[in-house]
């Protein structure tokens, strides 16, 4: 049985993208910090990273990605949330996103983006201050 009060994080890895170390990394340092931390592992569809995440219970999802297709795998997770009923769960997202396509992700309505050589205790404060467990939430 799992700490109810410890932040549990999704990280995934949607589409074709083969580049793993990154969201490794984070998977890493968020887990150093205390957080409960399930990897989906490479190659992920956007169904399949919600139902990770609807069975895992999890607090929020961090989508690492470096494929290009940010701006359709991001919005397609975050409207199966809503669709699921898990609309509550806050989608952060990392990698290789231009600067541009930073706005149209947050209207689609996630959380935070991080660009390659945000500081790991910058994502970590990040999750500690923005991230609760969902059933503490209201």
């Amino acid at each position: 049985m799992s700490d109810h009060s410890v932040v549990r994080i999704l990280i995934a890895k949607p589409g074709l993208d083969g580049h793993d170390r990154g969201a490794k990394v984070i998977a890493r340092a968020l887990r150093d910090a205390g957080f409960e931390v399930i990897y989906t592992g490479l190659h992920q569809t956007p169904e399949m990273i919600v139902e990770a995440a609807i069975q895992e219970d999890v607090d929020a999802i961090g989508v690492s990605i470096h494929s290009g297709a940010h701006n359709t795998h991001i919005p397609r997770i975050i409207q199966l949330l809503r669709e699921r009923g898990a609309g509550d769960i806050p989608v952060f997202a990392g990698g290789i996103i231009p600067e541009e396509d930073i706005p149209f992700l947050k209207e689609q309505g996630v959380l935070e983006v991080f660009l390659p050589g945000t500081p790991l205790s910058k994502i970590v404060e990040f999750v500690k201050n923005e991230i609760k467990p969902r059933h503490l939430r209201g």
